[in-house]
């Protein structure tokens, strides 16, 4: 009565399920974790032309360090900031690299990467503090 379906169903991949790359749960969160990090430091790089802090430039490089780390060796590419920054912009951004250092936090602790979440949890701290800083000025 009924004629059988000769064709495939349009519900199946047009690849087979190991015809394609798999990422593991540790390498999504390995990319993840690079581009919150990376976005912090492209933050903490444009804070750095405003406010000529010390602790800033070592932030910079341990961010530099840790998103080189988690792909491989590459570095990320950074971006040189020229325009001049004002103080309510500075506040802006401040809360910013708060909440990105509280993004690489969570990531870095769900895939247990101790150095990142110290260094995560610093940032945020050092933002916080800075942003009451510039509120209280």
């Amino acid at each position: 009565m009924y004629e059988p379906i000769r064709t495939k169903s349009v519900h199946t991949l047009a690849a087979g399920p190991g015809d394609f790359p798999h990422r593991s749960r540790e390498e999504e969160l390995d990319i993840q974790l690079a581009g919150h990090l990376s976005a912090l430091l492209a933050v903490t790089d444009e804070i750095r032309q405003a406010a000529a802090d010390p602790e800033l430039d070592r932030a910079a490089q341990e961010l530099t360090a840790q998103v080189a780390r988690l792909r491989g060796g590459h570095p990320p590419v950074r971006s040189a900031v020229a325009a001049a920054i004002h103080e309510p912009h500075v506040d802006g951004l401040h809360q910013r690299a708060h909440a990105l250092a509280g993004r690489a936090l969570v990531v870095a602790a769900s895939r247990a990467d101790t150095a990142a979440a110290i260094l995560a949890a610093r940032r945020m701290e050092y933002h916080a503090g800075a942003g009451h800083l510039v509120s209280a000025a």
